[in-house]
């Protein structure tokens, strides 16, 4: 195995073992995420390796089983807002006048403060929940990522190759996702690690607010919020979970740049 080979797995297995951890730790967890089994903000030990919540639930099972939704979500976030971008920018690449209107759009919605749009989006959506979570940081992650998107389309749009198949009467969607998309690879897959940190905090972010996941569900951000309180008693209620997030979101953002080709990576680290 060569050493770039090497460096790229040893780069990719964190986010892999995290995610899978994530997706599979309801099955893993040592005890019923609901069910009492010590004193309220008890210390590490016996049969609670991580102690107590303030209800006296096992934080370890909590925390085995409150990733999944945020993993699941935040994924679908990155695929939608990376791909809307992608589109989005290299169409507004080839016709100048849409990509301007895409433009004008994106910069008013980039004025809108993130905590104000989810609150906004998710009082307003019938029944709030996790799909009106999902539904704001795909509304709040377009206008960021299609600058970024157009920016990488516009000089492959104006290469030989792309006018000469527009001049041979391709239409415009052959253009997009058979001349244009196909070059954008490190960039788009940047784009999605960097999307897929926002989401995370976008979600982790309503969780904490209360507008998404609600009790007793076993969420991430919910225990940080649930058990702030009795930090001084039992540090790990909330210092588990916080870490659990903030390696989530850092491994699979060095996961993406790892898999970028190595011709985009001075693009990639541009942006």
């Amino acid at each position: 195995m060569s050493t770039r080979p090497r460096g790229t797995a040893l780069r990719v297995l964190p986010a892999i073992l995290l995610v899978c951890l994530a997706l599979a730790g309801t099955w893993l967890a040592p005890h019923p995420i609901d069910a009492p089994v010590t004193a309220p903000y008890a210390e590490p030990g016996g049969d609670a390796l991580l102690g107590g919540d303030q209800l006296g639930r096992d934080v370890l099972s909590r925390l085995l089983a409150g990733g999944r939704e945020l993993v699941l979500s935040s994924l679908l976030v990155a695929a939608l807002v990376t791909g809307s971008a992608a589109v989005l920018g290299a169409i507004g690449a080839l016709r100048p006048r849409v990509g301007r209107l895409v433009e004008r759009t994106a910069d008013v919605l980039m004025l809108l403060p993130a905590v104000l749009g989810i609150l906004l989006v998710t009082l307003s959506w019938p029944d709030g929940g996790r799909l009106a979570v999902i539904a704001a940081a795909v509304v709040l992650g377009v206008p960021y990522a299609v600058r970024l998107a157009a920016g990488a389309a516009a000089p492959v749009a104006a290469s030989g190759y792309v006018e000469a198949a527009a001049a041979s009467g391709e239409r415009l969607w052959h253009l997009v996702l058979r001349e244009i998309l196909p070059n954008l690879r490190a960039t788009l897959l940047a784009l999605f690690g960097l999307r897929f940190v926002a989401a995370v905090y976008l979600i982790a972010t309503a969780g904490f607010l209360q507008v998404g996941p609600q009790p007793p569900a076993a969420d991430w951000s919910l225990m940080i919020r649930e058990n702030s309180s009795g930090i001084l008693l039992n540090p790990w209620s909330v210092v588990a979970p916080s870490l659990a997030i903030g390696l989530l979101a850092l491994s699979v953002n060095l996961a993406a740049a790892a898999l970028a080709p190595q011709t985009g990576r001075k693009a990639v680290t541009v942006l």
